[in-house]
């Protein structure tokens, strides 16, 4: 058994009230929580501004003796850097609805919160999305063109630049989740949003295998090749689970679809080698949180997530201090 915390992250659990869900992930085990910053968990203006809401935050967390190590601020982040369709209304308050510009000043607003509300709460980082201009363009047809794909990037720029100065001004990283739909969402276009921000120390990642698995790229090697940039990690796994039918696009099927090409899963139940991923975690020194994110839309989410925490306990484990053979020397 490994030292890391082992926390859940609470965007799948935003029905429920903080302290419901911070009584039931206690009672499954888990250490802490990774907050999610919309339904009742956490107001990123609140906890920025108001030192009484933050201290009940932490007496809340005291109460069920659970830490939290990283805010998740996914919504906000891609409300600043996408291209807007209605999808965004969803994210957004009511009185933004419809309304492009008031969308994307709403999430700048959030995440200039955001990295203030970290340091208040007692975290490190700040999980989440930038969103994309051009994801939306991913399908070269009609064609794309790579000043599009150029000045994508460089939009990206200019509206993070400002968000990330506030947060080296907190002392807060950055954890961008590579995520289709994300202006980095594979592995190269990773290589490239570092590039472009110059390897700018602010910006990691949230290492989330789930989401490389399927679009053929080996996670293990993601962790290896971004070392230095390994800042959050979420033990999240997927089944790819392609007939001769399905395609890895996934067909417009809802997510628990069984004729899907591919699926998130329940840890354990895909096809993600977290082994691998642990070995790779020991030898780059990762000693930061392992967060559940639990989505499984065939399993009872209770009943998963209690599983989960047992099976990251299960699969982590510490690096050995000494070479094997040594023993064997006269």
């Amino acid at each position: 058994m490994g030292n890391r915390p082992v926390t859940l992250f609470t965007g799948q659990w935003a029905d429920l009230t903080f302290e419901e869900i911070c009584k039931k992930a206690s009672s499954w085990g888990y250490d802490g929580l990774e907050i999610a910053c919309w339904g009742d968990h956490m107001d990123l203006e609140k906890a920025a501004k108001d030192p009484n809401y933050v201290e009940k935050r932490k007496e809340i967390l005291e109460k069920y003796n659970l830490k939290c190590w990283a805010l998740g601020a996914h919504l906000m982040g891609q409300c600043v850097g996408d291209l807007y369709d209605v999808r965004l209304d969803g994210f957004a308050p009511a009185s933004c609805k419809g309304n492009p510009e008031k969308i994307r000043a709403w999430g700048i607003e959030q995440m200039m919160y955001a990295p203030t509300a970290a340091k208040n709460m007692g975290c490190y980082t700040v999980t989440g999305f930038t969103g994309s201009p051009v994801w939306k363009f991913w399908y070269s047809f009609p064609q794309t063109t790579e000043k599009m794909v150029e000045d994508a990037y460089r939009e990206i720029v200019d509206l993070w630049t400002p968000i990330f100065e506030k947060f080296d001004a907190e002392g807060i990283t950055f954890s961008l989740e590579v995520h289709p739909t994300e202006i980095a969402f594979d592995y190269y276009t990773a290589k490239r949003l570092l590039e472009v921000f110059n390897y700018r120390k602010t910006l990691g990642f949230n290492f989330d295998p789930s989401h490389l698995i399927w679009q053929g790229v080996k996670p293990h090697l993601f962790v290896r090749d971004f070392a230095e940039r390994i800042y959050h990690v979420h033990m999240k796994d997927a089944a790819v689970t392609l007939d001769g039918r399905a395609g890895i696009l996934g067909s417009m099927m809802t997510f628990g679809d069984t004729r899907r090409g591919w699926n998130f899963r329940s840890l354990g139940h895909g096809h993600v080698n977290f082994e691998e991923i642990i070995r790779e975690l020991n030898n780059i020194g990762y000693s930061g949180p392992l967060s559940v994110e639990w989505e499984d839309s065939g399993m009872e989410r209770e009943f998963g997530a209690k599983e989960a925490a047992e099976f990251v306990r299960k699969v982590d484990f510490e690096p050995s201090n000494i070479a094997f053979d040594d023993a064997m020397k006269s």
